[in-house]
């Protein structure tokens, strides 16, 4: 796992931040991730998947998504799994991050960042994300994100 650099923890520039999330995090647990492939989540997650980024799907509903087993929630990870994992991406309605982030936060012990899609917020849960010393982006969809980067758009 890559340290944050103390510049970014702070917050300051979240252009920066994000350029620095999608190179280091390469494990991704996707919470909310639907076995629909016409659903955001799926094609968010297939791109990322396609990309290179190993992708942990966190569904209470389904056995496999994407051809990786899936697990109902972040506390449910197998212990060898949640330590690989440096990122949780979230497609969960706004009122339910505070306790994402204090799962991951709890379980996840090389975790990096915390990343709401768009139009998914929670200031006091990302305070504290935040006071953890963990990156955290909102309300910004990754994958337009990832494709900004690699055609060398802002982010």
């Amino acid at each position: 796992m890559s340290a944050v650099p103390a510049s970014l923890a702070a917050g300051v520039d979240e252009r920066a931040q994000i350029r620095w999330v999608l190179e280091h995090c390469k494990t991704i647990a996707v919470v909310g991730l639907s076995s629909n492939v016409y659903k955001d989540s799926h094609i968010v997650a297939y791109h990322l998947q396609r990309n290179g980024y190993a992708v942990i799907p966190i569904n209470p509903t389904a056995t496999t998504i994407l051809e990786q087993p899936a697990f109902p929630t972040l506390r449910a990870l197998p212990v060898e799994v949640a330590g690989t994992v440096q990122l949780v991406l979230i497609f969960r309605p706004s009122e339910e991050i505070p306790s994402i982030v204090d799962d991951a936060l709890a379980q996840l012990p090389n975790l990096v960042a915390i990343w709401t899609q768009k139009g998914i917020a929670h200031d006091a849960a990302a305070s504290r994300a935040r006071a953890a010393g963990r990156i955290m982006i909102q309300d910004r969809c990754i994958r337009t994100q990832h494709l900004f980067s690699r055609f060398g758009q802002p982010a």
